[in-house]
């Protein structure tokens, strides 16, 4: 496994997955490029260097999980993997993966350039303007917000975004619910300064534990060093003592002051949507700063799915889900997808062997509600098992053909959502409904549902054995 991110970035460039692009501005350029590079999977990574009005060797990189084999790098697996054999794999990951506590050291790179008291100056740093109507500069869109949780002593690592206000100061927002929002409404409840280091430059594999949803009380880096197969290597702040990645290319570090607020955003979601708005919002003054040589600022902004985060957190969301439908005890799952065009959170589709009635019921519920699922789940879709869960089109097929709207959809009212839920009127931002489909053939009379037009797998295979060329193509 690589060192780092910049091994990781030597690898990528040795698989022919890496671009570097010279003289794109920060302001809308480099968020524009990234737009478009976004909406097409697998494509390279981007890494920007010569941004006008910062100084060569400051870095911006973009799309670093943008393709199967740039995930399967980042997580030590095999590459040339398609979609499914990707989750697949990383399914067989999740099951032997040990969590493995960091490890704190003395230094590292990290620490080889060192800024505190008036040399303080967020702005020496190249964040981009992403999108054309966001109310400024956000500096922490791949980064991760690393707190302490005040009465249960864990450390949490969450991805949020981080807004540059001034020279010193950083607004940052985090949906309710999520566990650094958690963190910082324990310590403004007790009127308490919240020590908080955001990192903004750092191994993908931080990134990708950071903005996944793990148990509460679970620090993402024992995931990590799990993923890593060794300790993540820390070292503790000076001045708030939280642990901070040794090989981190850039990192803030400072406290949020209960009552102390600033306008934050508005800023382009991952609904696609300005969602949120302008409003105030809690703010971090930054006392230091740390910085590798030439840092690298890694970089994720969301926009209208699909984008590298619909792409890189499809996979591992089903996994959940389908780990935590197993828990629940729902039996024959044969397969579970957060569908991309829903940014991985507002269609799921989950694909069974009927055995009893109300079985695609009971999969549908605990689908919608467990953990993976509970966030913005708008829609959830059950459907036999002979539809490929991550197919669109076999998706709709079967919604079309096997779901009577009078019957087959629930509508269940004040679910989880959040401020960012564009649907929803501002006074009721929080709670939204959701629809829960059942697309199955009917149990009562299973047996004889019309039979499906098609090929058997078997006359499929013969077939393919001898036509393949003029099938699929030479």
């Amino acid at each position: 496994m690589y060192h780092d991110l910049r091994e990781w970035l030597e690898q990528a460039e040795a698989m022919g997955q890496l671009e570097v692009a010279r003289g794109a501005h920060w302001n809308l350029e480099i968020g524009t490029i990234t737009e478009l590079v976004h909406r097409q999977r697998n494509k390279p990574a981007i890494l920007f260097d010569d941004i006008p009005d910062y100084p060569p060797g400051y870095r911006v990189l973009v799309n670093t999980l943008g393709s199967n084999d740039r995930i399967a790098l980042t997580w030590g697996l095999p590459r040339g993997l398609s979609s499914m054999e990707l989750k697949e794999a990383l399914r067989e990951r999740y099951k032997t993966l040990e969590p493995v506590k960091p490890v704190v050291v003395k230094d590292g790179p990290v620490m080889e350039n060192v800024i505190t008291g008036d040399q303080v100056d967020v702005l020496r740093f190249p964040a981009p303007f992403w999108h054309e109507h966001d109310g400024g500069r956000y500096i922490g869109t791949g980064s991760v917000d690393i707190t302490r949780d005040p009465e249960e002593d864990w450390v949490n690592l969450g991805t949020y975004r981080v807004m540059v206000m001034d020279r010193t100061h950083l607004g940052f927002y985090i949906s309710p619910g999520q566990h650094g929002r958690i963190h910082r409404d324990k310590y403004m409840a007790a009127d308490k300064p919240m020590p908080v280091v955001v990192c903004c430059g750092h191994d993908p594999v931080i990134f990708i534990v950071g903005s996944s949803e793990l148990p509460y009380g679970l620090s993402e880096y024992e995931v990590a060093g799990g993923i890593k197969g060794k300790p993540i290597e820390v070292i503790n702040a000076p001045l708030t003592g939280l642990p901070i990645p040794a090989t981190a290319e850039l990192v803030f570090e400072g406290f949020v002051t209960p009552g102390e607020t600033r306008m934050e955003g508005p800023f382009g979601e991952w609904t696609g949507y300005y969602a949120s708005g302008t409003r105030p919002e809690p703010i971090i003054e930054v006392k230091a700063i740390y910085h590798r040589n030439n840092p690298i600022i890694l970089a994720s902004p969301p926009s209208k799915p699909p984008t590298e985060y619909t792409f890189y957190t499809s996979p591992l969301r089903s996994i959940l889900m389908e780990d935590q439908l197993a828990k629940a005890g729902i039996p024959d799952v044969r397969g579970v997808w957060t569908h991309e065009a829903g940014g991985s959170r507002l269609f799921h589709v989950v694909s069974i062997k009927q055995r009893y009635p109300g079985h695609a019921k009971q999969a549908a519920m605990v689908t919608a509600f467990c953990g993976s699922g509970n966030f913005h789940g708008r829609f959830t879709v059950v459907v036999d098992d002979d539809i490929d869960p991550s197919d669109l089109n076999e998706v709709i097929w079967a919604m079309c053909t096997r779901v009577d709207p009078a019957r087959d959809i629930d509508i269940v009212h004040d679910c989880r959502s959040s401020p960012l839920d564009p649907i929803i009127p501002i006074e009721d931002k929080g709670l939204s409904p959701r629809a829960i489909i059942n697309a199955c053939r009917p149990t009562k009379w299973m047996d004889s549902f019309p039979k499906v037009v098609g090929a058997s797998p078997e006359l499929v295979a013969k077939t393919v054995a001898k036509w393949n060329g003029l099938i699929y193509g030479k």
